[in-house]
């Protein structure tokens, strides 16, 4: 078994370098998959979406180790383990991250992956739909493998959500993705007639019609270093261990989870703890598996005085004739996943671009399918975007088999306290303009008696929930920085013919959910890979709030 470019990950960027490394038909490529099958109603209805995320078959079921700031709480981290990874089981939200986050990349260290150079990528991937609400369309692709689509937004609340938002002052916008983030308005998704469009679709099924791509079912165990080259991985399968080699080069994939992993289990990061695991050093790099970072949310839940809800949905019968309306037509609220608005706002005068993100839903629910007992109601997620706490990612043993250890140390920075206090603060002055009048019942979550900072405190220590966007555990900077882990090419440091090319490279988390700029770092790093020169830089200027040195809105 061997091939010019062996990818260990089929998700977000492994499928997309599956499909660009494979495209001219001049190199072999094999991609190392350990999950199975995508093929099934739970992965591709999109209104089914809180099951895969909960599926063993589908999810590598990691959980945190107990949170010291959140009362001891261990949280699920839920990583894709099917074709197409965490793309196959994700709530299909589709946001590239504000300009300002790319930026401060540049700025960092990881020189070319400024909001200039990582547009044109953008591009070249998105095939946008701006269906009848408008958008940006000179600033979109629209020839790319991956659709982007938006909800009918036919339920009312989703208008009476962006109107509210309207009436408190806050600014509105037709395409976040577009010119202007900041504000409220549709909500973009990757879905396609009717269909999850995960990275699997979108990219490595198509792909692997050529001869020269190959998906293989294995646990990859570690990568083969030789001289200082890695010159294949090390995989299980069959009860049999043995080794893909790579003529040209290994590239991780594996996501911010086991993407350090790997590289620890292969030699690769912070000596003391490889010593700690009797692993031979290959390179000292103390980056890998630091920098961890997540965002994290709460559900801000009202009741509704109106039947016009999903609950009306939420029971045996209601969710058998939605299923059997996607099965036959691909149609009707199977094939939404229901988050059709979206706000993106500033926490406070002083703050340049959106800090929190809003995604607004017709029901009542958790993201494991269980519904407020209250009966109709509607809920924003919302949370704060740039936490300054950091985690990390450990080994457990040396043994592949065991997952690692997660520790994201969620608020563990003092300002995180305020900055959720507000997201439920500007929550409740958004639920409470007029235009939810019609609508407004009493709140479900937190609950009325929830006023004082210490309550407030009180609740989001025991209800914040990750939303599920984990990152930066092998980040990006310049050769010389001692704590980054891949260069702007993203070549581990230290290490010959490796890359790593995933949401684990991120310098800082983007504004947003990140399997937009996950597949963006896909189809970049292929571009690197294979010696090409880079897309012309695009020289779209974002829109910058002129009031936000004095206000939040």
């Amino acid at each position: 078994m061997e091939a010019d470019f062996v990818i260990i990950g089929s998700g977000s960027a492994g499928g997309a370098m599956a499909a660009r490394l494979s495209e001219d038909g001049k190199h072999s490529v094999i991609v190392l998959e350990f999950g199975g099958s995508d093929i099934g109603p739970l992965i591709q209805m999109p209104a089914a979406l809180s099951y895969p995320m909960n599926m063993p078959r589908y999810d590598w079921g990691f959980r945190t180790e107990p949170e010291p700031h959140l009362g001891g709480r261990t949280l699920g981290v839920p990583r894709g383990k099917v074709i197409g990874g965490s793309s196959s089981i994700n709530g299909m939200v589709y946001v590239r991250g504000h300009a300002e986050d790319y930026d401060h990349w540049a700025q960092s260290g990881a020189t070319g992956w400024g909001y200039a150079d990582v547009v044109p990528y953008f591009k070249r991937m998105e095939h946008w739909h701006a269906g009848p609400h408008g958008g940006d369309p000179d600033r979109r692709g629209k020839a790319g493998p991956l659709h982007v689509t938006r909800g009918k937004r036919d339920n009312p609340l989703f208008k009476t959500f962006v109107e509210a938002g309207r009436q408190a002052g806050f600014e509105l916008t037709d395409d976040y993705n577009g010119e202007k983030q900041e504000g409220f308005g549709p909500m973009e998704q990757t879905v396609w007639q009717g269909r999850r469009w995960s990275v699997a679709n979108a990219y490595l099924k198509p792909a692997l019609k050529r001869a020269n791509l190959t998906l293989l079912k294995c646990l990859a165990r570690r990568i083969v270093i030789e001289q200082g080259r890695a010159v294949g991985v090390e995989i299980e399968r069959g009860g049999q261990v043995e080794v893909v080699r790579a003529r040209r080069e290994v590239i991780v994939a594996a996501s911010s989870i086991n993407s350090p992993k790997l590289l620890l289990l292969s030699g690769i990061g912070p000596a003391a703890q490889l010593a700690a695991h009797g692993i031979p050093l290959v390179a000292d790099r103390p980056g890998v598996g630091a920098n961890l970072q997540d965002h994290m949310e709460l559900y801000i839940q009202q009741a509704s005085i109106q039947p016009i809800t999903l609950y009306k949905h939420w029971n045996l019968l209601g969710k058998a004739l939605i299923g059997a309306q996607w099965l036959f037509f691909k149609k009707g609220l199977g094939a939404s996943n229901q988050f059709e608005s979206a706000a993106f706002i500033r926490s406070r005068a002083g703050v340049k671009y959106p800090d929190i993100q809003f995604h607004f839903i017709p029901i009542a629910v958790r993201y494991d399918g269980q519904a407020a007992a209250e009966g109709h109601g509607f809920q924003a997620h919302v949370g704060p975007m740039r936490s300054a706490s950091r985690g990390a990612v450990t080994l457990r043993s040396p043994d592949p088999k065991e997952p690692p250890r997660i520790q994201f140390n969620y608020m563990s920075a003092p300002q995180d306290w305020a900055d959720f206090r507000h997201c439920i603060r500007i929550t409740r002055e958004i639920f409470g303009q007029p235009a939810f009048d019609p609508y407004r019942g009493k709140e479900i979550l937190p609950g009325e008696s929830y006023q004082t900072d210490d309550e407030l405190d009180d609740h989001i220590r025991r209800h914040a929930e990750s939303a599920y966007h984990p990152c930066g555990t092998c980040r990006m900077g310049s050769a010389s920085d001692p704590m980054a882990v891949v260069d702007p090419e993203l070549r581990v440091i230290g290490v010959d013919g490796l890359r790593v090319a995933d949401s684990s490279i991120f310098p800082r988390i983007t504004n947003g959910n990140l399997n937009g700029p996950s597949i963006m770092v896909g189809e970049k790093a292929s571009d690197h890979i294979l010696g090409k020169p880079m897309l012309p830089a695009d020289n779209d200027v974002p829109w910058i709030n002129p009031r936000w040195q004095t206000s939040d809105r």
